[in-house]
């Protein structure tokens, strides 16, 4: 499945090069997809743990603590 992510704030910057969508199994949870934005990040690069994590317009918690829901394509 493929769902569209934003990075806001001071750390748009850091994802600026990387698709606009991901492509994730169908099942994949906040978890799954924050792993895959990292492994597109270039070497020594992270998302800060304080980066909000936001799932269709609710509040999950950070990156460091988040509410590991399930994605589901829009």
């Amino acid at each position: 499945m493929r769902i569209p992510f934003q990075i806001m704030g001071r750390s748009y910057h850091t994802v600026e090069d990387l698709p606009a969508e991901l492509d994730l199994p169908d099942g994949s949870t906040v978890g799954d997809a924050l792993a895959a934005v990292t492994a597109l990040l270039p070497a020594n690069q992270q998302l800060p743990g304080s980066c909000l994590v936001v799932l269709s317009g609710r509040h999950l918690g950070t990156v460091a603590r988040h509410e590991d829901s399930a994605v589901r394509q829009q």
